[in-house]
């Protein structure tokens, strides 16, 4: 077994839960979740008397094992891993056996892992809203939980919510029908047969619609951006055919997506057969689909089966880019800049970034060159795939299935670095190679902005950018980003001969204001305080602020606007950027 997860309470050497049924009611007006969760437990240990579960702000109102009640008590509450629920079974149990183990529990209003919404806070202003983010250690905000991915269940869930509504979840659909109980909802059901980790439970409640977009694919949004979501993501289905060419076959049948109002926090979230995406990607630009996933070197490796080899360079080369600039943000001797990070007493949320993302990619791209090209390296990711389906896999058991299928190549794995990559705060110790055919536009072009003198800035004009795709300006701009802020003359300029005000791309527009609050151009402010608010990817929302609250023309105006959205922001967004403006609570 591998080590005890920092983050959890949960004891899974004494044992496991293998399987969820999960009843519940979603009350809009109490903000609550109120239900029954029923775990299958199995003993992993000779004469079983006791469990611990992983609760956050949860009431408990009973618990019953076999149907035979159940003592149970809290532990003492951590700071943000919440609070151990602690479990008396009324019997013992063996090693190997089962049984069900079943609590009745109630979600608070304050809950980490549900964000609410009253009508006028949704597009169509006529129905309340819900969605759930469990990742990283949110699903015991829901229900008591084995809340650490070391432990994978399968589950069954019946959800009662208002009948103008519509519900769902991380699973297959199974059916809805009228709530027996309450004439005014109805009930949705849902069965997920593949064993995830509790992170990846995930439900939505809104006026929701579909539209079929694939064989296995409906994209869900509110009816206002429902057609508009249909078009950016019609290529799904060509994605998914080439994910499955490069690393097999798609497991979960359904492959859905859901558009969630603009305050989900990330990019994100890649639940089992429902991803849930932000807004932020509806830009007409249907490559974004492609930003955070699984892994972010098999996203790449799809980016270059569609677009080209030269394109998959160019978004590696803007991961390092992004990279650098995490790094410069949190500091090149932070331990959080490690691959492989000490996490214990670590906030998992305060600790995200895209270190774990960009710095995997460069370490798997560097092994990809020094081992034979992508196609041989792509053979190992299949393999190691296949092989470690449905199971938890540590940093150890990697390495080792990495030297067992290259067992001809170890000369060449010796001469890693290991400790460096793994272990070591800031910059990766190598930089890989990189085909520059894309980049080479946009390093002249921001070389020029970095040496012209003010008498220079008539030689710039929109003629500049002709040909440049938007991932060529967004390079661009990280360009800038890495070095001192420009002259407050030529950001003006810039505005004036490129006009990036009027670009809607939120990557673009994100890079092109953070420029802008950095050299300190004081009409950029309204627009860079409306981007941080109108939409809560922590992406955007959090570099923004800190930019805005670290200019002193902006700050007091910064704290004052983020008080005044606090209450309809995300909770980990709320708390995270409280803590960047120095107003935690």
């Amino acid at each position: 077994m591998a080590a005890a997860d920092p983050s959890s309470f949960a004891s899974p050497a004494c044992c496991l839960t293998r399987h969820l049924h999960l009843r519940c009611r979603v009350d809009f007006g109490a903000r609550a979740l109120r239900g029954a969760a029923a775990f299958t437990l199995r003993a992993e240990r000779e004469a079983l008397r006791c469990l611990v579960l992983d609760t956050k702000d949860l009431q408990v109102f009973k618990v019953t094992v076999n149907g035979q009640d159940a003592k149970f008590a809290f532990g003492e509450k951590h700071k943000f891993k919440g609070t151990p629920l602690e479990i008396t079974l009324p019997f013992e149990l063996r090693r190997g056996q089962e049984a069900i183990i079943e609590i009745s529990f109630e979600s608070s209003p304050q809950s980490s892992a549900l964000q609410w919404f009253t009508p006028e806070q949704t597009s169509g202003k006529k129905h309340p809203f819900l969605f759930s983010q469990c990742q990283a250690t949110h699903c015991r905000a829901i229900l008591p939980c084995q809340d650490t991915p070391a432990v994978k269940l399968t589950y069954y869930a019946e959800v009662s919510v208002p009948k103008e509504l519509v519900a769902l979840m991380s699973a297959n659909r199974d059916g809805e029908m009228p709530d027996p109980e309450d004439s005014s909802r109805k009930i949705y059901r849902f069965r997920q047969n593949v064993p995830i980790p509790c992170y990846l439970i995930a439900l939505v409640v809104g006026a929701l619609e579909s539209r079929q977009i694939g064989p296995r694919t409906l994209v869900w949004a509110e009816k206002e951006l429902v057609d508009k979501s249909a078009y950016e993501f019609a290529e799904t289905e060509a994605m998914l055919q080439t994910a499955e060419d490069l690393a097999g076959p798609y497991v979960w049948g359904q492959y859905d997506l859901l558009v969630l109002p603009p305050s989900f926090p990330y990019g994100g979230m890649e639940n089992p057969c429902l991803t849930f995406v932000t807004p932020t990607l509806l830009v007409i630009d249907l490559c974004q689909m492609l930003n955070e996933g699984h892994t972010v070197y098999l996203e790449r490796r799809i980016g270059g089966r569609l677009f080209g080899e030269q394109f998959r360079h160019f978004q590696a080369l803007g991961g390092w880019r992004e990279l650098q600039n995490t790094i410069k943000t949190l500091g090149d001797t932070n331990p959080i800049t490690n691959l492989v990070p000490d996490l214990s007493d670590i906030d998992l949320d305060a600790a995200y970034s895209s270190v774990p993302y960009e710095k995997g990619f460069a370490l798997l791209f560097h092994l990809e060159q020094l081992l034979g090209g992508p196609d041989v390296f792509m053979g190992f990711l299949k393999a190691y795939i296949q092989q470690f389906a449905y199971k938890s896999v540590g940093t150890d058991e990697w390495k080792k299935f990495l030297y067992s299928y290259f067992k001809d190549k170890v000369e060449i794995l010796d001469k890693v670095d290991w400790n460096s990559w793994m272990h070591a705060p800031g910059m990766p110790p190598v930089k890989p190679t990189y085909d520059m055919t894309l980049a080479n536009a946009c390093i002249a072009l921001s070389q020029r902005w970095i040496k012209a003198k003010e008498s220079d800035l008539g030689s710039f004009s929109s003629a500049d950018l002709k040909g440049m795709s938007s991932h060529q300006l967004i390079e661009f701009l990280g360009q800038l980003l890495l070095e001192a802020p420009l002259p407050v003359s030529h950001v003006k300029r810039m505005q004036q001969v490129y006009d990036f005000n009027a670009i809607t791309n939120s990557e673009i527009r994100f890079r092109w204001l953070r420029l802008c609050i950095q050299s300190k151009w004081e009409e950029a402010i309204p627009l860079a305080l409306k981007m941080a608010t109108d939409q809560g990817r922590m992406k955007f929302t959090r570099p923004l602020f800190r930019d805005l609250y670290n200019f002193d023309k902006s700050q007091d105006l910064t704290v004052k606007t983020f008080l005044e959205h606090r209450a309809c922001m995300h909770p980990v967004t709320s708390m995270l950027v409280g803590k960047d403006l120095k107003q935690d609570q």
